[in-house]
């Protein structure tokens, strides 16, 4: 028997493919119609994996989650060290998918990559002696922060025109060259409220001081 000239549909094919139109073009180039043509397939066929394109977002959502490291809460790693190395892998996750983190805002959901990160953060947290109801604070607080770092870039934000800040903003006379140091000041930026993160925390660790 002759194998078919297109490769059989899958959910992973499909999602890879929908991430790629999302990631080069943003979550409002994806269609049923946009996706079909980069599948070579009929739309109608994506139905038998995806009832609905909620459906289709959730699986691009959960598959980006799918790329965050949960190794570090299996380490035996302290919990300070783990929450550090697993914000920073969630971090790059996201910035390697912008599109998607309006999406990922929404919550865990049904998604099952999603709701393993959230059961690695809050077993963790309350192994190491965390009471449940702030391990479950300290949970959405990682995730606030994370996910907000990754919405955009504070450096980009502001125009590379001196003459705009001169006169009425003396205070942002250097804001046009933030641009110049996107990388470093985004990243510092991160890394500074990560680590007063984790030093907040502490003080307040059951038993600290």
């Amino acid at each position: 028997m002759a194998r078919p000239r297109t490769p059989l549909l899958s959910r992973e094919r499909i999602v890879t493919a929908a991430l790629a139109v999302v990631d080069a073009e943003g979550l409002e180039a994806l269609s049923t119609r946009r996706l079909a043509t980069e599948l070579s397939v009929s739309g109608p066929s994506l139905y038998n994996h995806f009832a609905t394109k909620d459906d289709l977002l959730d699986a691009v959502a959960d598959s980006v989650m799918g790329e965050v490291d949960l190794s570090m809460f299996e380490s035996g790693a302290d919990w300070q060290t783990a929450l550090r190395d697993w914000a920073r892998s969630y971090r790059a996750a996201l910035a390697a998918h912008p599109h998607v983190v309006p999406i990922l805002a929404q919550g865990p959901g049904r998604r099952p990559n999603a709701l393993r990160l959230a059961d690695a953060v809050f077993g963790c947290l309350v192994a190491a002696g965390w009471p449940r109801g702030q391990a479950t604070r300290i949970g959405a607080l990682m995730r606030y922060f994370v996910t907000g770092s990754a919405l955009g870039s504070f450096a980009s934000g502001f125009p590379e025109d001196a003459t705009l800040y001169a006169a009425q903003y003396p205070h942002l006379a250097e804001a046009h060259r933030l641009a110049e140091h996107r990388a470093a000041v985004d990243e510092g930026a991160f890394e500074l409220g990560l680590e007063s993160l984790l030093a907040g925390l502490a003080g307040r660790y059951p038993g600290a001081g």
